[in-house]
């Protein structure tokens, strides 16, 4: 960052991160009325408070639509059609928001359970508007003549959903459709409920955290019977996984995390995948993976499976290398071995990344106390994109640990986030960022969740691993996306509501933040010396990080060939767990194990993605080639930042994401970037 820059930053940010205990802070609209982002109070009331709004909201959607069909209607202006409907599905938008909020991260059970009631009572209300053709009739009518080109494209996307949801087929049809679509949203709360409760441990002896980092063990003392306790949840697994020297233990909580849902989502999973095609089929789809393709950027699922087996040929050579080079480490220790096994994989490639690079990542760990990062992660983004986060310490939430920030540019309230990021029981055990309130300009603000499961500071400070660091910046990523895209006139366009398989770009742009010299020497110090992030080690640190980016490269290969494979077909008589281990022979080194379950907790096969796993490699060739301006001006660059902001995350769905990506690059996007990453940092 040029210097000028820095003191402007400064200025803006004097007040911007210290606690506020005023008032919300308000924006105008054009009406002169206040918007307020509030809607996390209703995630802070009662079960019962929480019922009584999604009932009192999804009354007034349905008098909302009910107005839209009436015959007085049909001589309205074709302005007050478009937004009596947009408020409706705004409305249920928000609804569907925090519910799926409550479901997953609420500490009280009986919130969580009242949540998923109220998630399947809207979702039964957007099911039932998808299949009611006086609606679609009322919205087709229009001529739209007079509105402009975003709105159009609005519009051409709604119709397109509703045709998608059979609202032009006949009346029994559309039963059938209703009562598939109601079953899929139960069996998609149950797959995933199964997951984030089933939560496993597996105690050890104290002698098995040899070659864990100092703050590690501290954190895992021995319990009353000598034991130390172990998760199954990302905080624990993780760095287990990567520096333990006892190859039993590794291979004994390996075991249990790849058992997490099971058996019970054996079952789920089976009926979700029969009504997802039956669904498809019903519509006239062939597959469920050719019938969720067809909205997306690749149209059809033929596209997917041959960017997959493209891709996988690409990176066949890097990955016999780097196998190779892990068992040649693992023959110094055992020289009879002649295989590497999957539990070992992160061991020995942290072993050939010290020896190879002379780097060991437990070297990192002292520079990232999480609430530096945290810092880090907020004075970057509000440099880079000129905005201001004003805690407010008196907003009402659903957990202690929760912060709450507000989003402003200059004086202009924008929206406001949450952010919930430490491991508690019953919480959704991955990384994830949610919708809680959906953004129109002069309408409301957008407000978002930010949720992660990494180490609560405490007596001693939470000590992060590097890929931790990246998941924040790669959350982030999309809560700025759905924060700044939260100006655009429909809520249909609103934010992250793009293509699915561009949604994860913006993220993984952010990603690259978390590798520069120049950012992490402003936040990362050590704990103990205040010394700034050795520039020698982040070097050492990116070139050990081409080594084993051919096997990660496969491993997403192999999970989206998993998600797509599981829908190409009739799933009527297959066995998911056979098909899976075949898949993971196929694309992976490592043997597949009989007895454990990779796509039981594979959280992504519920929601948006099903089979369109694909997407996140799929957006990483577009994120690449996103990133080569920043490259030509530097990751500091505000100018090009600004650009990116006004041209890729302001618009949301505003345009086609190929669209938004021309707009930036002043071209569409190629593999030519995502080459020349592949082949080294």
């Amino acid at each position: 960052m040029r210097f000028r820059f820095v003191i402007v930053i400064a200025l803006l940010l004097a007040g911007c991160t210290g606690p506020s205990r005023q008032g919300p802070v308000r924006a105008g609209d054009a009406r002169g009325a206040l918007l307020v982002p509030d809607a996390g109070r209703l995630l802070a009331s009662t079960p019962t408070r929480f019922m009584e709004a999604c009932r009192r909201d999804i009354q007034t959607a349905r008098a909302a639509v009910a107005k839209l069909t009436a015959p007085a209607m049909r001589a309205a202006p074709e302005e007050e059609v478009l937004t009596t409907y947009d408020d409706a599905m705004a409305l249920l938008d928000d609804v569907v928001g925090r519910s799926g909020i409550g479901a997953n991260v609420h500490p009280d059970a009986a919130f969580r359970a009242a949540a998923e009631r109220c998630e399947q009572a809207v979702e039964r209300v957007r099911t039932d508007i998808s299949l009611d053709r006086r609606v679609y009739d009322a919205l087709s009518g229009l001529t739209l003549a007079g509105q402009d080109a975003v709105t159009r494209h609005w519009m051409a996307r709604v119709l397109r959903g509703f045709k998608r949801a059979g609202v032009d087929r006949d009346e029994t049809t559309r039963e059938r459709v209703r009562q598939l679509q109601e079953e899929l949203i139960l069996l998609g709360q149950e797959f995933s409920r199964h997951i984030h409760e089933d939560v496993r441990h597996l105690d050890v002896a104290p002698s098995a955290l040899a070659g864990l980092p100092e703050d590690y063990v501290r954190a895992h003392p021995p319990g009353p019977d000598g034991r130390v306790r172990l998760r199954t949840d990302t905080s624990d697994l993780g760095p287990f996984m990567t520096y333990a020297r006892d190859t039993a233990a590794r291979e004994a909580l390996w075991r249990l995390g790849r058992r997490r849902g099971h058996p019970r989502n054996l079952v789920t999973l089976a009926r979700m995948l029969q009504a997802r095609h039956a669904l498809a089929t019903l519509l006239g789809y062939p597959t469920w993976a050719a019938y969720a393709a067809e909205d997306k950027m690749v149209k059809r699922q033929d596209v997917a499976a041959d960017f997959i087996e493209s891709l996988s040929t690409t990176v066949t050579g890097r990955v016999r290398e780097e196998y190779d080079a892990l068992l040649e480490r693992k023959r110094r220790d055992e020289p009879e071995a002649t295989r590497v096994e999957p539990w070992e994989q992160a061991f020995l490639e942290d072993r050939v990344r010290a020896e190879r690079f002379r780097f060991d990542s437990r070297e990192l760990r002292p520079y990232f106390e999480y609430t530096r990062v945290k810092q880090g992660v907020l004075d970057l983004t509000a440099s880079l994109f000129g905005l201001t986060y004003r805690r407010v310490v008196d907003a009402p939430v659903w957990h202690p640990d929760v912060e709450v920030y507000d989003v402003l540019e200059g004086p202009v309230l924008l929206g406001r986030f949450y952010l919930d990021m430490h491991p508690r029981p019953g919480k959704y055990t991955h990384a994830a960022q949610w919708d809680l309130a959906v953004g129109r300009a002069g309408k409301a603000l957008p407000e978002g969740v930010l949720t992660c499961n990494f180490p609560r500071p405490g007596a001693r400070p939470a000590l992060l691993q590097h890929s931790e660091v990246r998941t924040f910046f790669h959350e982030f990523g999309h809560l700025l996306h759905h924060l700044l895209g939260g100006r655009t006139r429909w809520a249909g366009l609103s934010g992250t509501r793009t293509e699915v398989d561009f949604v994860e770009a913006p993220a993984q742009v952010l990603e690259e933040w978390a590798w520069s010299v120049e950012t992490l020497r402003r936040f990362a110090r050590h704990i103990d010396t205040d010394a700034p992030l050795p520039e020698d080690l982040i070097t050492r640190m990116r070139r050990a990080d081409s080594f084993g980016k051919g096997l990660w490269v496969r491993q997403q290969l192999f999970y989206a060939a998993v998600s797509l494979h599981l829908h190409d077909g009739d799933p009527a008589g297959s066995d998911s767990t056979a098909r899976v281990l075949a898949l993971q022979e196929r694309y992976l080194p490592f043997r597949a194990v009989d007895g454990t379950y990779a796509h039981l907790a594979f959280t992504q096969l519920d929601g948006d993605y099903s089979a369109l796993y694909y997407t996140y490699l799929w957006s990483l060739v577009i994120a690449r080639d996103l990133l080569t301006p920043f490259e030509a001006h530097g990751l500091m660059d505000v100018e090009t930042a600004r650009r990116y902001r006004d041209k890729v995350l302001a618009p949301g769905g505003s345009e086609d994401a190929a669209d938004l990506v021309r707009d930036f690059l002043g071209r569409g996007y190629d593999f030519g970037a995502y080459s020349r990453w592949l082949e080294g940092r």
